[in-house]
């Protein structure tokens, strides 16, 4: 039996994995990162809000190429989640593909790779303290090449997490089945008791292939999704309140 404030409902899961990118933190840049940037065109344009939010797309897009690859850079863009060194590689060259200078571009990316720049959902904390309230354990499976522990830790939440599965650490990106196999052994729950939740049907979607449940996910800004997470796990039959 799953309780809420308000209700109670019954809930055939015991556990809830979640994406980390655009599911339960957002990297949101302000003004001050992309002060004195420009794009290298004939024109030498500033990076307006339009050319800001395209690069932060960029940085952050589950899946796709958008930019031309050379066969280096596709190598390191297609196992830029397996190695810190590729990930530098693969985004370095999206920026300077993007048109910003070198300089420009090590600026954004280290901003990229900071845990403590990444904004957390509204109703992350809650949500994640009602699973921890009701014996839901919680799993972070993400396709990441740094250490995400740090946001978390920040939120306070960190202790909630039951198993942390990053694709650098792990050897292995979603969709692969492989991914949620070893979070789902690392919670000690069947797929079947388990629900997936993410902003990429593509990469997420891919615990479907072991039974798991899933629910997907808008990546939209902070502001504007204080509660799609709240959202999601109702319609799984997890009645939680993101107060």
């Amino acid at each position: 039996m799953f309780h809420t404030w308000h209700d109670e409902v019954v809930a055939d899961l015991d556990a809830v994995l979640f994406d980390f990118s655009g599911t339960l933190f957002r990297l949101e840049g302000d003004e001050s990162w992309f002060h004195g940037m420009e794009i290298d065109d004939p024109d030498n344009r500033d990076v307006d809000a339009h050319v800001q939010a395209e690069l932060m797309r960029r940085l952050t897009a589950p899946t796709g190429q958008s930019v031309r690859m050379t066969p280096e850079a596709l190598h390191a863009w297609d196992n830029r989640d397996l190695a810190p060194h590729l990930h530098r590689e693969a985004y370095l060259h999206v920026l300077r593909e993007s048109g910003l200078a070198r300089g420009h571009a090590e600026s954004l990316y280290g901003k990229a790779v900071d845990p403590d720049q990444w904004t957390p959902y509204p109703d992350t904390a809650a949500v994640f303290g009602a699973l921890r309230d009701h014996g839901i354990k919680i799993g972070v499976v993400s396709n990441i090449a740094f250490d995400i522990r740090p946001a978390f830790a920040k939120l306070g939440v960190a202790d909630d997490v039951d198993a942390f599965v990053l694709s650098f650490e792990v050897g292995v990106v979603k969709p692969d089945p492989a991914i949620f196999t070893i979070a789902l052994d690392r919670l000690g729950v069947p797929a079947q008791r388990a629900l997936m939740v993410g902003d990429s049907d593509e990469a997420d979607g891919g615990a479907r292939a072991l039974g798991c449940s899933f629910a997907l996910v808008d990546p939209l800004p902070t502001a504007e999704r204080p509660d799609g997470l709240v959202a999601a796990l109702a319609e799984h039959g997890l009645a939680v309140s993101s107060r």
